[in-house]
């Protein structure tokens, strides 16, 4: 049975590859070999390695959460999607401030490409505050709230799920329904750095609260032994 939890407990671990030195990046994939089963491509590899890079993981049989939060005008982000769609990605993301319309159109042009894959949009990243979203964005609602809104806009729009804070799942699950995925950063293991993240929690509180995906980059790919870092994580997650 442990076994069955493990491997469960794995493919719900997005290792965040967020890195622009290919020996960097082959020292993490050596080292995650047999490990990771899933792997967030961000804006600093995609835009120093491109497309090449997710054909280099597809080809090892990785999963692959391209995330580039596209925000644009609906045409644009369509035409996007549908190239990004192509590449065979598991995950897809755009930036729900793109409004209703973009992320339909999105996710039919990312649909035409890849029936497989899932589209998704960014709610509030885990790095606005309550404070910066009323004094910067001048949106005066509660950040819960308004992730909540947002949500509910992605899914009105026919997408799978959002990203958002481990500490919105909860609501997001009741209002929306516990099958619209919730892939949640700012996951810091009991003993890492919080960093410039704000809204917080373990891995193992973030997959009772319902994140069906846990996205976690520095703690395990800056360890010195990122592979027991990896290991050590999906030990906690079991044994709390």
């Amino acid at each position: 049975a442990s076994f069955m939890i493990n491997k469960e407990t794995k493919s719900k671990i997005i290792v965040a590859l967020d890195v622009q030195e290919e020996t960097k990046l082959n020292f993490l994939l050596d080292e995650l070999q047999d490990e990771a089963i899933y792997f967030k491509v961000g804006m600093e590899a995609y835009y120093h390695f491109g497309p090449s890079l997710i054909d280099k993981l597809k080809s090892k049989n990785y999963k692959v959460f391209l995330d580039l939060k596209m925000h644009d005008i609906p045409n644009t982000v369509a035409k996007a999607c549908k190239v990004l769609g192509g590449l065979g990605v598991d995950i897809l993301n755009v930036h729900a401030a793109g409004g209703v319309e973009m992320m339909a159109k999105a996710q039919e042009a990312f649909y035409s490409q890849n029936k497989a894959g899932i589209l998704i949009a960014v709610t509030q990243l885990t790095s606005t505050s309550q404070e910066m979203l009323n004094n910067e964005l001048h949106i005066n609602e509660d950040i819960q709230n308004n992730v909540i809104h947002l949500a509910q806009n992605t899914k009105k729009a026919g997408l799978a799920g959002v990203v958002c804070s481990p500490l919105e799942v909860v609501s997001i699950k009741e209002k929306i329904g516990s099958d619209f995925k919730c892939i949640t950063p700012g996951i810091r293991p009991k003993d890492s750095a919080t960093d410039e993240q704000v809204r917080i929690q373990t891995p193992s509180m973030a997959l009772k609260n319902g994140s069906d995906y846990l996205v976690i980059g520095r703690a395990i790919t800056n360890a010195d032994s990122p592979r027991q870092a990896f290991q050590k994580i999906i030990k906690d997650v079991e044994n709390e």
